[in-house]
């Protein structure tokens, strides 16, 4: 009696006996399955890395920041009035931290008065470092480090220099060790973005995208937490660098390096045997006679057996300027991502001066930004990147109009207060929207260094937030509504990337372009 072998409902009968060429976006929707529980797993454990970020770079509201301070008791004819408001007003000797010198790098160092700059500086020096390592491990996953081994580089960083970071002897090693943590830190969130969506199928690519912010909040307000329990910032520095180490030894041995990269690396039987561990594990199988190849070579009338190993196809950010396809996406980018930064930094500390409980007002903050990701994610799919884009920076930027025409006095300061949690609520939305669109605009080969390029642009963008809050008054609202007005102005120049595949070369990009205007002129 004949047996009928079990055939999975994405698969046909003539799969088996046909050879066929398949990228890996049509390889996930026909065989593997775009969402399933192997891409879940990989999505999740990846996505903890951007809790391992908001540590590293949210614990600077804690550690530097300037704790309360009272009238030192039984000091005759001091001259403390504990109505001043700032300790530059008190007589040296005649005043005292609460919680002590060790609360707070501010504390200890006495960076009040004319040394308060120096609080700034050592933040915008942590944003500078980000900016270096952004680009420096955006190239690195692209070419021989690979996703993650990038991401296991920048976990190791983060947890030695965390460590070492609450050891500095003074504010000049402090400064140096915060800054060589930016670098690292730069690199964390970019490499496990891409590392986390790349097996993912393109109908569902942009929700799991949107939904790698939720973990960067969560962090944020889980560090809320730690600071609570440990106030002083030498152990809050440590305990907040273990969960790194903890990553490195429980979650990244289970995470799988990205096809894409094995694809593009020449790696093809290492790609074929990931794509072939996804379809098992979410139940489908992968046909003896399909193979897997680049998008530029699918097409090709000549057939190939794709299992055996090939040259590396690399590529770098002087490819994407060479090529006119992505040199304009770059620019915009990185325009678009810098003004976007500007404005999501700079009312985050606007919204830090509620005058409330600091712990409290973090964890407010945090939650406060979910639910625009819900919507964009939500909305992503039914619009499109490119109209989402503007919707939410236009959103922003009419809040910040309408906050900038208010006082600061009677029932208008609760009014302006917000004008900017509603202008936050949209830029965040934009900010997480931002990742995937970006990584989308460029073909796998430079992926990461052109989206480490988009993010190298969002930390100057942080670097220069904090300047323009110090402007006060009305101008800070004045200045994020240009910046959101512009950047939804720029973002028109983009191409929608809704339903359109993931390239994996520029050569393949450019012929998808060339075959989509052709398609329009036809219209």
């Amino acid at each position: 009696m004949p047996t009928t072998e079990f055939q999975s409902p994405l698969l046909s009968p003539e799969d088996d006996s046909i050879p066929k060429k398949q990228c890996i976006d049509e390889m996930l929707q026909n065989y593997c399955g775009e969402f399933g529980r192997w891409q879940l797993k990989h999505f999740v454990l990846t996505s903890l890395a951007w809790a391992l970020e908001a540590f590293h770079t949210m614990i600077m509201i804690f550690a530097d920041r300037e704790p309360e301070w009272r009238c030192r008791e039984g000091v005759a004819g001091s001259g403390c009035d504990s109505a001043a408001k700032s300790v530059c007003e008190l007589e040296p000797g005649s005043w005292e931290w609460v919680g002590g010198i060790g609360s707070s790098t501010v504390a200890e160092w006495g960076l009040v008065c004319g040394d308060k700059f120096k609080v700034g500086l050592v933040q915008a020096m942590f944003f500078a470092g980000c900016m270096i390592g952004a680009g420096i491990f955006g190239h690195l996953s692209d070419s021989f480090l690979g996703r993650k081994g990038s991401l296991t580089v920048v976990c190791i960083l983060n947890s030695i220099f965390g460590i070492l970071t609450a050891f500095s002897p003074n504010y000049i090693s402090y400064f140096i060790i915060r800054f060589l943590t930016g670098c690292s830190t730069g690199g964390v969130g970019l490499c496990a973005f891409v590392l986390a969506t790349e097996p993912v199928g393109p109908t569902m690519r942009g929700a799991a995208g949107m939904s790698t912010f939720y973990f960067f909040s969560s962090g944020i307000a889980v560090l809320s937490g730690i600071a609570y329990i440990f106030p002083t910032w030498r152990r809050l520095y440590i305990v907040s660098s273990f969960p790194s180490l903890l990553f490195l030894i429980f979650v990244l041995p289970f995470i799988s390096e990205s096809p894409r990269w094995y694809l593009v690396r020449g790696r093809i039987k290492e790609a074929m045997k990931t794509m072939s561990t996804i379809a098992t594990s979410n139940g489908n199988r992968i046909p003896r006679l399909v193979y897997l190849t680049l998008d530029e070579e699918s097409s090709s009338p000549s057939f190939n057996n794709s299992t055996e190993d090939k040259d590396a196809v690399s590529g770098s950010l002087v490819d994407v300027i060479r090529s006119p396809v992505t040199r304009s996406r770059l620019i915009l980018a990185i325009i678009i991502n810098l003004l976007c930064s500007v404005v999501y930094y700079g009312l985050s500390l606007n919204v830090v001066n509620l005058e409330t409980n600091l712990y409290l007002n973090v964890i407010l903050n945090a939650v406060a930004e979910m639910p625009a990701f819900m919507i964009t994610a939500i909305l992503l799919d039914k619009l499109g990147r490119k109209p989402l884009t503007i919707g939410t920076l236009w959103f922003s930027g009419l809040f910040c109009f309408l906050g900038s025409l208010m006082t600061n006095k009677g029932v208008w300061k609760g009014v302006k207060m917000v004008c900017g949690i509603l202008g936050i609520f949209g830029m965040a939305g934009t900010y997480n929207l931002l990742f995937i669109y970006t990584s989308e605009l460029f073909p796998t080969v430079v992926r990461n260094a052109a989206l480490g390029c988009a993010t190298q642009a969002a930390q100057m963008g942080a670097i220069l937030a904090p300047v323009v809050v110090v402007l006060g008054g009305s101008l800070p609202f004045a200045l994020f509504a240009l910046c959101g007005v512009f950047a939804g102005l720029f973002s028109f120049w983009l191409p929608e990337t809704l339903n359109q595949p993931l390239y994996d070369t520029l050569t393949g990009m450019e012929a998808g372009q060339d075959v989509t205007s052709a398609k329009d002129s036809s219209v």
